[in-house]
């Protein structure tokens, strides 16, 4: 029986490959810098993301691939030790790398790492699929305190337009792009299946959990100050992210893609049923 390998397997997409992987019955080999606390389905073997560990790639056909470093620079011994052993790769690719675009010509950091990786597996020999999701409806729980706490959520940014994914339809065009023929050599575009502001996000979570909430808006420099000041916020990171969002709320609306449901047969999941899986999370039903 073939294996496939999922790195990232606990984290908020990769531990729904490896679910969709184990319950269609298939042998599933997950990566986790913690094996004993992964809690993945019974079968799953689950290893540390050493793959130069005896049998860590043996009969592996297939592999998932995410990228959590914050460089690129152990992307080609990964890369490496992959095409020697494995046919096919499905890479999620993030930080908005643009696609065609050079490394080096990217808009930023992150997708300067991606698109560094994305060119690696391209011109590995391995049969590719990029998934290039929008941002995951999981980002919403960064709210989550605020939510708890009061009817309204503070931030700057509260008419940026996105397109918001589940987690789970990302691991759904995954598992398609790692278990059938088809998907080699393309780049799909995921995103959920509407446009909503920020704003607009936060009155859809309210509906779920069955209270109204509001955004409050923040100028530039009050966001800054309240992320600084945020003990669970990386301080680095600040910067770089409000200035992204400088620059998304500069650009044309996004574009819902039928990516989701052209590879799966089933319709994108709304926020709002997401919201309702996840109402304890923000204190659905407490006041």
């Amino acid at each position: 029986m073939s294996t496939y390998l999922v790195f990232g397997a606990t984290g908020s997409v990769g531990r729904r490959v490896a679910e969709r992987l184990a319950w269609r019955g298939a042998a599933v080999r997950a990566t986790s810098r913690n094996p004993e606390a992964a809690k993945l389905p019974q079968g799953v073997e689950v290893i540390t993301p050493d793959l130069g560990a005896p049998g860590a790639l043996d009969d592996v056909e297939a592999a998932f691939l995410m990228w959590p470093f914050h460089s690129a620079e152990r992307a080609r011994p990964i890369v490496d030790a992959l095409k020697r052993r494995v046919r096919r790769v499905v890479f999620m690719t993030g930080g908005g790398a643009l696609p065609g675009v050079a490394p080096e010509e990217q808009p930023n950091p992150v997708a300067r790492w991606h698109a560094t990786v994305e060119r690696l597996i391209e011109q590995s020999g391995m049969e590719w699929t990029v998934l290039s999701p929008s941002t995951f409806m999981t980002n919403t729980l960064w709210w989550s305190d605020q939510i708890r706490a009061g009817d309204s959520v503070r931030g700057a940014f509260g008419s940026l337009a996105m397109t918001p994914i589940h987690e789970d339809d990302i691991a759904a065009v995954a598992v398609q792009a790692l278990t059938k023929s088809g998907h080699e050599g393309r780049r799909y575009t995921l995103t959920g299946p509407e446009v909503l502001t920020q704003a607009e996000q936060v009155r859809l979570i309210g509906e779920a959990i069955g209270r109204p909430l509001r955004w409050e808006e923040l100028s530039l420099e009050q966001e800054r100050a309240r992320l600084l000041a945020d003990p669970d916020f990386p301080d680095g990171f600040v910067d770089e992210l409000l200035d992204g969002y400088t620059k998304m709320a500069a650009a044309p609306r996004p574009d819902v893609t039928s990516a989701v449901p052209d590879t799966t047969g089933e319709p994108a999941t709304t926020l709002s049923a997401w919201a309702a899986e996840h109402t304890a999370d923000f204190g659905g039903g407490q006041r």
